[in-house]
């Protein structure tokens, strides 16, 4: 799992895609994270409203000036979206799978291979969280207290206890944590 939330939890604000606070914390650090996250992936995974916001953002995303460039990778690296109701999946390298998630992502991980890895998509995460599916955590806190929004980790989800794998402070204020699923 990758996501970036507000001190407070919050991992979008009231409305979809108010991710206003990432800009706090994007800088050259988390950039270069996102080349390695990406570069260590076979796949990347979403539920259907993540899926379609990543796809409008970066099919259409600008020219970067770094190597290798961010968009270029999120374009090209194969993508799974879980979804009952999407009807087609035009972001390139794309598959829509309609039932059971977990036992999708199971069957992936027993193959063996590369990092997946889940964005956003805090419904499927939840899914993949009880289903005890994450191996790791990566978790970016922006220095910001937001106040309200939708929470990344709902009530009610089972009690996970993690082990901190590696903590990375940010030049933006923001810091990286790392914890491993010792159970998945």
């Amino acid at each position: 799992m990758w996501n970036v939330i507000t001190l407070d939890g919050y991992f979008e604000g009231n409305q979809n895609w108010d991710l206003s606070f990432h800009n706090i914390v994007w800088g050259q650090e988390l950039e270069k994270l996102s080349h390695e996250q990406l570069q260590s992936a076979d796949y990347l995974v979403f539920g259907r409203v993540t899926y379609e916001g990543m796809a409008a953002y970066w099919t259409n995303a600008e020219a970067e000036i770094t190597e290798p460039k961010v968009a270029e990778l999120m374009n090209n690296i194969p993508k799974l979206v879980f979804s009952r109701s999407l009807k087609s999946a035009e972001w390139y390298n794309t598959t829509i799978i309609r039932e059971n998630a977990s036992a999708e992502i199971k069957k992936l991980k027993d193959q063996g291979g590369k990092d997946i890895f889940v964005f956003g998509s805090a419904n499927l995460s939840e899914t993949f969280i009880n289903d005890n599916l994450f191996d790791e955590y990566r978790i970016c806190i922006a220095p910001v207290i937001l106040g309200n929004g939708r929470p990344l980790f709902k009530q009610g989800l089972d009690t996970k206890t993690l082990s901190l794998a590696s903590t990375q402070q940010l030049s933006t204020g923001g810091m990286v944590l790392k914890y491993s699923n010792t159970k998945a």
